[in-house]
C-alpha cells in the first residue's frame, strides 16, 4: 500500500462503516460513505491512501488536487501553531509545516507545492519545488507560456513554474512591478538555456513593446495634467519606479511619442509635455 498515491486495492472485506481494502495480512478501511454502490468482496477499487486527524492510514475514492510526485497550487484555508494549512480536496486539510514555506504565508494565498512524507510518516506540504521541476519543456523562444510564482530571489529574479511543472526565471533585470508568490504571470520566453532551463520576460517583442510602453507614457503624462516630472535622461532606477520599465524602454518610447509629435522635451525645465501644452 503506497500511502499519498493513487492505486488500486481490491475488496477483502465489508463492514458496517465501510469496507475493507487490500489483503488478509495488510488491509485499509475504505469509509461507508466512499464506498461505490454495489461493490463486493474481490472487486477492485481505485483509492487514494492518506492519514486521518487520528494518524490511521485511511483510503479514499475522492480526487486529490496533490499526489506524491505532482505539483498543485493550494489555497491557505487556515494558519496555527504548526503551519499553515491547505485545501486538497480531501477531507482533512494538508499541513504546510512553517520550516517548507519559502515565505510566510497566511490565509487565503494560494502558492505551488509538492507533497511529502515526513519522519512521522505523515503527508505534508513543501512550497521547496525547484528541484522537482522539469528541464525539457516543448518551448522555444518567443513562445508565449503561463506559470505560477514560486520563489522570489532579490539576487537571481523571479522563479516560475511554467505549467506548474518546468523550470523558469525572469531575470531581475526583466522583473518591473510588485510580484508576490502564487501569482499567475503571462509571459515570453526570452530564452532557452544550455540546461534546458526557461529565461522569460514579461515585455513583448521591442517592436510591440514600444507601442504599448509609448502609450503608457502618454497616459502618466495625461494623469500628471499635461507633464512629466522627468526626461529619459533621469536614473534607471526612478524611471522604473515610476513607470515600471527599463531606461532603454523609456526612452524608445519617448523617441516614439517626439516622432509622432505627441510630446516635446523641456530640458531646461527637466520635464516632458504634451505638445497641445505649449505654453
Amino acid at each position: 500500500m503506497k500511502l499519498g498515491e493513487k492505486q488500486v486495492l481490491t475488496v477483502v472485506k465489508k463492514v458496517d462503516f465501510g469496507v475493507y481494502l487490500g489483503s488478509d495480512e495488510e488491509r485499509v478501511l475504505l469509509p461507508k460513505k466512499q464506498v461505490p454502490e454495489g461493490i463486493e468482496p474481490g472487486d477492485p477499487v481505485e483509492v487514494f491512501l492518506y492519514k486521518d486527524s487520528s494518524d490511521r492510514l485511511i483510503a479514499t475514492t475522492s480526487e486529490p488536487k496533490l499526489t506524491l510526485g505532482s505539483l498543485a497550487v493550494l489555497e491557505v484555508v487556515d494558519v496555527g501553531r504548526v503551519g499553515a494549512f491547505l485545501d486538497w480536496g480531501l477531507e482533512k486539510d494538508l499541513l504546510l509545516p512553517f520550516r517548507e514555506q519559502t515565505v510566510k504565508v497566511e490565509k487565503g494565498d494560494r502558492c505551488l507545492v509538492s507533497l511529502y512524507i515526513d519522519k512521522s510518516g505523515r503527508l505534508c506540504a513543501t512550497m521547496k519545488v525547484y528541484a522537482l521541476l522539469s528541464t525539457d519543456s516543448p518551448y522555444r523562444k518567443d513562445d508565449p507560456v503561463k506559470g505560477t510564482v514560486y520563489e522570489i530571489s532579490r539576487e537571481y529574479g523571479v522563479f516560475v513554474a511554467v505549467d506548474n511543472r518546468y523550470s523558469a526565471l525572469i531575470p531581475r533585470r526583466e522583473v518591473y512591478g510588485k510580484m508576490y508568490i502564487g501569482q499567475e504571470v503571462e509571459a515570453r520566453v526570452a530564452a532557452v538555456k544550455a540546461d534546458g532551463k526557461l529565461d522569460l520576460s514579461v515585455r513583448g517583442k521591442i517592436p510591440e513593446q514600444m507601442d504599448a510602453d509609448a502609450q503608457k507614457v502618454m497616459e502618466r503624462i495625461e494623469r500628471e495634467g499635461g507633464s512629466l516630472p522627468f526626461t529619459d535622461k533621469a536614473d534607471p532606477e526612478r524611471i522604473k519606479a515610476e513607470l515600471g520599465m527599463s531606461k532603454a524602454a523609456f526612452k524608445r518610447a519617448v523617441g516614439r511619442l517626439l516622432k509622432q509629435k505627441k510630446i516635446e522635451i523641456r530640458e531646461d525645465q527637466g520635464k516632458i509635455c504634451k505638445l497641445r501644452d505649449r505654453q
